[in-house]
């Protein structure tokens, strides 16, 4: 089971970036997947997540209305679109897997740097 997070980077401030999760080794059907991040000193924070069905979707507050979470399960495959992105959204980004109440499975990270 893997999850590989990609599409860090650096950006300015106001710029966008898409982050991938490409899950192998389970079917995505069956699974909720949520974007994490952690920031340098700070405990890390749910970003958004999707459930299975691909209709239901959340997000923390800090990112709504920027960030957009979907997925695609032919190709496995989970995206988080990232737009107006502020200085404070740098952190490393974590993909994750849960089938019922726990996060069971996670990626590497990606590292998102945002300057002002």
């Amino acid at each position: 089971v893997q999850l590989q997070a990609s599409g860090g980077g650096l950006v300015q401030a106001g710029g966008s970036l898409r982050l991938s999760c490409a899950v192998s080794g389970f079917t995505l059907d069956y699974y909720c997947i949520g974007w994490f991040r952690q920031a340098p000193g700070k405990e890390r924070e749910g970003v958004s997540c999707i459930r299975r069905n691909g209709d239901s979707t959340s997000y923390a507050d800090s990112v709504k209305g920027r960030f957009t979470i979907s997925r695609d399960n032919a190709k496995n495959t989970v995206y988080l679109q990232m737009n107006s992105l502020k200085p404070e959204d740098t952190a490393v980004y974590y993909c994750a897997a849960k089938k019922y109440t726990a996060y069971d499975y996670w990626g590497q990270g990606t590292l998102v740097t945002v300057s002002s």
